[in-house]
């Protein structure tokens, strides 16, 4: 088997790194130097190995440039990954500046045959540069001539992944690492695996960036993070990792340390478990913070979860001399049985962390969103910055709330753009509105179209 290693500045990624990088991305205009660097620092300050930022034309670049060269005169010479999307010359811009290049070979041309050419073209540059790539496969965002062919599946992921792979293979450019995004645990946990396992039918193993894209914010969006990623990592899956949280950025870093460090420790469920009665395990656990319990316990039981070993479980977590309470303990398990898609008993959410493309708070937003359907049972809402990945990325919502421009939202059924342009302190109520007429203010599926 041949092991690839991505090399990013410093730092090699690669065959099951350890320890496992991490890292998070500025929600700042790249243009906004002061804050860009501002951001870099805490992160770095943080423990992030890696800060990516938002690339998505030529002025970027050169702020990116600018950003660069301000961290390195602080002694900061921490990794930066332009994130760029649809433009091939700005990829190949970005090349020359960024230590990596996020980007989605297919978006480059609607002409599959001329994305491919563009993405030679990158290839090129990035090797004159020695600038590492990450190719980054979105669900609900392949195109037809894949979903023609898979479906909007995982297996439709792999299939469009494998073939940007096998391009750099033949190009003889290994520099690469792979990513696949979902908001759905198990689908995403699938993709992973069904990629995992092609590289190893042709005996070679590129780097995996792990992330649950969208996963939102607070407890859901940590638990959702932790079961997912460590369903993949328990297997040996997975080299470098992100827990997108629609919050400020640094408070990825301390989910995303403690789910780095459950596995570079080894340790294992059965560490933690304190016996089984009527077939349902138990688990104890002794933790500093409530943010640690409901990481670690994600890690433990959500690859349980997701791969069906178990339907049930009991934990209790003790805070030096005080156990967590009922109520904790019950919504922590509400929390991981919607994560892993095993119970539905809320409204789930798909937001994005935000970047510089978005241009209106979504953090705010998304908590006023969440409140105002937090009734609602069955339901998936998603909430997303702007509309250059936001009706791919929210494939798995019933409804969606999509920044247009300055002051401008869509409203979303579905895939469909229902309303646009809607100012967006009317947003959340035209939401409702949708939501109520459709008849979806009770229990049960949405109605489409």
């Amino acid at each position: 088997m041949r092991y690839i290693t991505a090399n990013v500045r410093d730092i090699c990624i690669g065959h099951n790194s350890r320890p496992i990088i991490v890292q998070s991305m500025c929600n700042c205009d790249t243009n906004d130097i002061d804050s860009a660097v501002a951001q870099c620092v805490k992160l770095y300050e943080a423990g992030s190995m890696m800060v990516r930022l938002t690339t998505q034309g030529l002025r970027e670049v050169e702020s990116l440039r600018n950003i660069k060269a301000r961290l390195h005169s602080m002694g900061i010479r921490i990794p930066l990954v332009a994130d760029v999307h649809f433009s091939s010359e700005v990829a190949i811009a970005a090349a020359s500046v960024a230590d990596k290049v996020r980007i989605n070979p297919g978006n480059f041309a609607k002409d599959h045959e001329v994305a491919r050419r563009e993405f030679k073209r990158f290839l090129k540059e990035c090797s004159k540069y020695g600038t590492a790539v990450r190719i980054g496969i979105n669900h609900g965002s392949l195109g037809s001539r894949i979903t023609e062919l898979y479906g909007n599946t995982p297996k439709g992921m792999q299939e469009a992944m494998s073939e940007w792979v096998q391009m750099c293979i033949d190009e003889d450019f290994y520099n690469v690492v792979l990513s696949l995004k979902v908001s759905n645990v198990p689908v995403m946990t699938q993709a992973y695996i069904l990629l995992q396992q092609w590289m190893e039918e042709r005996g070679i193993i590129f780097p995996l960036h792990l992330g649950v894209t969208e996963a939102g914010n607070g407890d859901m969006g940590r638990i959702k993070s932790a079961a997912g990623l460590a369903t993949l990592l328990s297997r040996g899956i997975g080299d470098t990792i992100r827990v997108s949280l629609t919050e400020p950025p640094v408070n990825e870093i301390v989910p995303a340390r403690l789910i780095a460090e459950f596995f570079d420790t080894d340790q294992k469920p059965s560490d933690y478990q304190t016996g089984v009665k009527d077939g349902v395990p138990s688990f104890e656990l002794r933790c500093a913070s409530h943010e640690e319990f409901i990481v670690k316990a994600s890690c433990i039981l959500g690859p349980m979860l997701v791969n069906k070993e178990i339907d049930d479980f009991d934990i209790r977590c003790i805070y030096g001399d005080k156990q967590a309470d009922k109520s904790e303990i019950e919504q922590f398990k509400s929390d991981i049985m919607q994560a892993t898609r095993r119970r539905i008993t809320q409204c789930e959410y798909i937001a994005c962390p935000s970047c510089g493309r978005t241009l209106y708070d979504i953090e705010s937003t998304f908590n006023e969103v969440k409140r105002r359907t937090s009734h609602l049972r069955g339901l998936t809402i998603a909430v997303m910055g702007c509309i250059v990945n936001g009706p791919g990325e929210m494939a798995d919502a019933d409804y969606g709330y999509i920044g247009e421009g300055r002051g401008k939202v869509s409203i979303y059924r579905g895939k469909e753009a229902v309303v646009r342009s809607v100012p967006q302190e009317k947003a959340i109520d035209v939401l409702l509105e949708l939501i109520e007429k459709d008849g979806r203010s009770t229990d049960g599926r949405p109605l489409r179209g």
